[in-house]
């Protein structure tokens, strides 16, 4: 299924360059025929130029929705099968996380938060997946349309190529840097949430002991301090992400600037035509969102890799305890030679060298200090 998302990337890109030159060779027909509709001005000739010029311009139109639909079939089957792939994976690590919970001992789950737990299997797989889905089929896409678009505008005009893509690295680096800091405040989002969501879930367990002791009022100012921490986190992070889009439209706006400046001025030595430029807006605009998702991407596997190693840290957590496989015929006799029995991190032995033999039918209860 990845290979044929591979494919569909590639059909999807190729595609881009198609309507960029269909834009340029259609705005050249309209820039060669003004002069001359200029000059014919009045005469019969007017009307027969201009009829011809429009059924042109149709076609190039027609074209032109022809290959944007036949894109945006191609984006479709791109997101059909690698994003539905990455939904496929989380749906078998959610089910195969959950599974070894189940074998866990009860001592794993004291030394556990339950909103740790809570958020491993779905916050951490979520994380993972953006990986094996989004960011793979955008650095994917990134590869092979530069690949692709940044050849071809060398072929067409090397100076104005090199224009054109500057300020591309800058915006890739800014992106980058911004969401540097948008992961780094995002982690400690998500510890006071997994904090914010064991407090709730242990207080609403424990609702009747709360209420025994009318404790309350502690309890809920406990949560608006844990809820007041939560919420400054979020604002930091919204504060940060103000900065994503100006940037992007600042340095878009250098690529047009630098693209129409240069690019007339090799207009004017004869070296490209008017639709040239117009082609080349066309790719700066193609190239910002994949260039800009570098960043993003690059987050998310920082991301994914912290993701992976915090649920792979549980995954590799087994059971002391181990049914064995062999089976044998139970006769009812119970017998004990030297047991022994320390809770863990109790240092406490609660049986010490205890020998019993019990027989088929027999009841025996080992009980302790009243209250114990």
């Amino acid at each position: 299924m990845w290979l044929l998302g591979v494919l569909y990337v590639l059909i999807s890109n190729v595609l881009y360059i198609f309507p960029a030159q269909v834009t340029s060779q259609a705005i050249d027909l309209v820039a060669n025929n003004i002069k001359t509709l200029q000059m014919v001005k009045g005469s019969f000739l007017e009307k027969e130029l201009f009829k011809n010029l429009t059924v042109s311009l149709i076609i190039f139109a027609l074209v032109y929705l022809v290959l944007a639909l036949i894109k945006g079939f191609f984006t479709y089957l791109t997101r059909q099968t690698i994003i539905v792939m990455s939904r496929h994976i989380e749906f078998d690590m959610k089910n195969e996380i959950y599974a070894h919970y189940q074998t866990l001992p009860l001592n794993f789950y004291k030394n556990n938060r339950t909103g740790d737990l809570m958020n491993r299997i779905s916050e951490d797989v979520g994380k993972v997946r953006m990986y094996v889905g989004p960011a793979l089929m955008y650095g994917l896409n990134l590869i092979v349309l530069f690949l692709i678009v940044i050849p071809y505008m060398f072929t067409v005009n090397t100076k104005l190529a090199l224009f054109t893509i500057l300020p591309l690295p800058i915006l890739s680096y800014s992106i980058y840097k911004v969401n540097y800091k948008i992961n780094s405040i995002s982690e400690r989002i998500q510890i006071k949430l997994s904090g914010l969501s064991t407090f709730v879930q242990e207080a609403f367990s424990g609702i009747r002991v709360i209420k025994s002791f009318a404790k309350e009022k502690d309890f809920s100012a406990d949560y608006d301090k844990m809820s007041e921490a939560y919420k400054q986190e979020s604002l930091n992070l919204s504060k940060v992400n103000a900065y994503f889009f100006p940037i992007i439209s600042g340095l878009i706006g250098l690529s047009t600037i630098l693209t129409v400046y240069f690019g007339g001025h090799e207009v004017i030595k004869g070296n490209i035509t008017i639709g040239n430029i117009a082609e080349f807006i066309i790719y700066v605009n193609i190239l910002t969102w994949p260039v800009t998702s570098l960043g993003w991407i690059t987050s998310i596997v920082q991301q994914a890799e912290a993701s992976q190693k915090r649920f792979n840290e549980f995954l590799n957590t087994h059971s002391e305890i181990v049914s064995g496989t062999q089976k044998k015929e139970i006769l009812g006799n119970i017998s004990m030679k030297n047991l022994s029995l320390e809770y863990p991190d109790s240092n406490f032995l609660a049986l010490k060298n205890i020998t019993l033999d019990i027989k088929a039918g027999e009841t025996v209860a080992i009980v302790g200090k009243t209250g114990c």
